[in-house]
């Protein structure tokens, strides 16, 4: 029997739509004067699962974190090179789509899509995301890695409803299924 666990997308981007420059700089972001930790804690209390492409991994271990972020989680990376799975991350380079049944299969929390661009395009060309959450940050790149990419999908959302973080918003949605 399946579970009633969704893939959610909780992102930050900015009011022009783009989630990092061009060279995958996200300096703009921490400019921004949020609210403590914009609702983070809270949304990550709500998952037991994160998954991301290679490039917001590489981005990540480029941050010289002390440790891993997500070590209390399952984290799964798509990559489309052959990698060993480390005490932090299993490397898939599968289907997206084997991956999510295979997960919703199992009893769990939420499962986060953390980024990047080309994963929530193809999560999103296949119909798996089953909530968005955006939080907009007052900012315009003009150019950057897009949130959503052109691309043969069309989704109805629901708004659920939104919240300020100082000068964040928040935005929150069910997709349609």
């Amino acid at each position: 029997m399946a579970s009633d666990r969704k893939v959610v997308l909780f992102i930050a981007a900015t009011l022009d739509g783009y989630i990092a420059t061009t060279d995958d700089s996200l300096e703009w972001l921490f400019k921004v004067e949020g609210e403590g930790d914009n609702g983070t804690s809270e949304f990550y209390d709500t998952v037991d699962t994160v998954i991301m492409g290679r490039r917001t991994y590489d981005w990540l271990l480029d941050q010289e974190i002390e440790e891993f972020p997500y070590k209390d989680r399952d984290c799964y990376v798509y990559t489309r090179s052959d990698m060993p799975d480390n005490e932090d991350v299993k490397f898939i380079n599968g289907q997206t789509s084997e991956l999510i049944h295979s997960l919703k299969e199992k009893e769990g929390r939420n499962i986060w899509i953390m980024g990047g661009g080309e994963l929530i395009h193809e999560y999103l060309q296949q119909g798996l995301v089953d909530e968005i959450t955006v939080t907009v940050a007052p900012v315009i790149l003009g150019d950057g890695i897009p949130l959503f990419r052109s691309g043969d999908y069309h989704h109805e959302l629901e708004f659920k409803g939104s919240r300020e973080f100082n000068q964040f918003v928040e935005l929150n949605y069910t997709v349609k299924k």
